[in-house]
């Protein structure tokens, strides 16, 4: 049976800030070394406007972004990266910089960069967990960014023959989409294996260290979408922009059609699988309207929040792909989003 969630935040606002991570387990010599190489990190960010590529010596890589509403005709970026720690040595301290991605054909000029619209440097505890993965975040407008990372070892009393301390450069493009105008969309759909209550709310460096942070709790994603069979796929998601009826109350239908991966199949007319997919099973729909949501709710003052957690015991081991159909039965809209899972175990 499908569970649907509770809420989780009211809404989001976050501010721009550059600040060094006093938050992580790091010494306070190694806290000074990397706030006396902020200047150097922003050259590195400079230098690499024009030239990419270079070494991964600690293999990082861009995992996944997700996309939700924040303040006034800003979106929240929340991101997650991944790296080896054995392949660092001592402590590590990661920046990155967000950017507006230039014009194609534009020639950027690293003595001019232009203005970020985010930076921020934190010193980062290496775990044992490999790969190491971290979550951090940005604001932006929509439109299109460049991402630059600049993740380096930092020894406070770093022997003079010592190899020369290892630097990793990394830039990701991320399309930021548009949650501002009338047209129904979503967030991103959030798969999370748990929610945590907090016992306080978050200051800024911690909401920066932990951004599934949102209001009283903390969503807690999967590391990947090879999901076991005795957990749950959960999922979360925000509805924005439906329309209202008089009392801006909205009326929305939500399906949940769970479709497994079969080459060469063919779905019949009915269901909503694709070419290679054959349907698997359903829940049932989701109504959200004046009788189902809260007597306060107002579609001018907030989105939607929805979500189900349907156990996976019952799935044969193998390859899903979850459609959630949006209904907008005043606007006559209908919008779909998928996730895409494994079933393993």
């Amino acid at each position: 049976m499908a569970r649907r969630r509770g809420a989780v935040a009211s809404g989001l606002a976050f501010a721009l800030f550059f600040s060094v991570g006093l938050g992580a387990q790091i010494d306070k010599k190694t806290e000074d070394a990397i706030k006396k190489e902020a200047q150097a990190f922003q050259k590195l960010a400079d230098a690499a406007l024009v030239a990419q590529g270079g070494a991964n010596d600690f293999n990082m890589t861009w995992v996944k972004q997700d996309f939700l509403r924040g303040t006034k005709d800003k979106v929240f970026v929340p991101f997650t990266i991944s790296l080896d720690p054995t392949k660092v040595s001592g402590a590590l301290a990661l920046y990155y910089r967000v950017v507006p991605t230039p014009a194609a054909g534009a020639v950027v000029d690293p003595k001019k960069p232009v203005k970020p619209v985010w930076e921020s440097i934190f010193p980062v505890s290496v775990s044992g967990q490999n790969p190491m993965r971290l979550s951090r975040s940005f604001t932006a407008e929509t439109g299109s960014y460049d991402v630059y990372l600049v993740a380096k070892e930092v020894q406070a009393d770093r022997p003079k023959n010592a190899p020369p301390a290892k630097t990793v450069v990394l830039k990701q493009t991320v399309n930021v989409p548009n949650f501002w105008s009338e047209e129904l969309t979503t967030s991103s759909v959030i798969v999370y294996q748990r929610i945590e209550p907090l016992a306080a709310p978050l200051n800024s460096q911690q909401q920066a260290e932990r951004p599934y942070a949102m209001g009283a709790a903390e969503i807690i994603p999967f590391a990947d979408m090879k999901l076991p069979k005795q957990s749950e796929l959960s999922t979360l998601l925000f509805i924005y922009n439906p329309k209202g009826d008089s009392a801006n109350k909205p009326d929305v239908t939500i399906e949940y059609n769970f479709c497994q991966i079969a080459p060469g199949t063919e779905p019949k007319p009915d269901e909503p699988c694709k070419a290679g997919e054959k349907f698997y099973n359903k829940t049932q729909p989701e109504a959200l309207n004046g009788t189902t949501l809260d007597p306060a709710f107002d579609v001018k003052m907030m989105p939607i929040q929805t979500g189900q957690a349907v156990p996976l015991s019952g799935f044969p081991a193998g390859d899903y792909r979850l459609e959630i159909k949006i209904i907008d039965k005043l606007a006559n809209k209908t919008i779909t989003r998928d996730v895409n899972f494994s079933v393993i175990g």
